[in-house]
């Protein structure tokens, strides 16, 4: 019985020492001392892309693709403005590649 209340005491003081400590000496700001300020605005779930990254680039254009930092000319198959990545076609190679939009300039 004794045995029990002490794993049970050990088993409190284990979880006590585990919980996060509140902040008891950050001061509370009465309302004579609260400024008056605008509320922040919320945050957007997503950014939009930048127009100049995106607009430059539709399907079918002839690029140049920066790949293992060397420049090679591609065809654009498409363009996920989200994701600011495209879908490209590298000449001499059969299958396509996806890449930044930073990694395309137009030839």
């Amino acid at each position: 019985m004794t045995t029990k209340l002490l794993a049970v005491l050990a088993l409190c003081v284990l979880i006590t020492a585990c919980e996060p400590a509140t902040d008891v000496t950050k001061p509370t700001a009465s309302p004579a001392t609260q400024s008056t300020s605008t509320p922040a605005p919320s945050p957007s779930v997503e950014a939009p892309a930048p127009a100049s990254a995106v607009a430059g680039w539709k399907a079918g254009d002839k690029v140049k693709v920066t790949i293992n930092g060397a420049a090679v000319e591609a065809t654009v198959v498409s363009i996920d403005e989200k994701a600011l990545k495209a879908t490209v076609k590298v000449q001499g190679e059969t299958k396509e590649r996806t890449v930044n939009l930073s990694d395309i300039v137009k030839q």
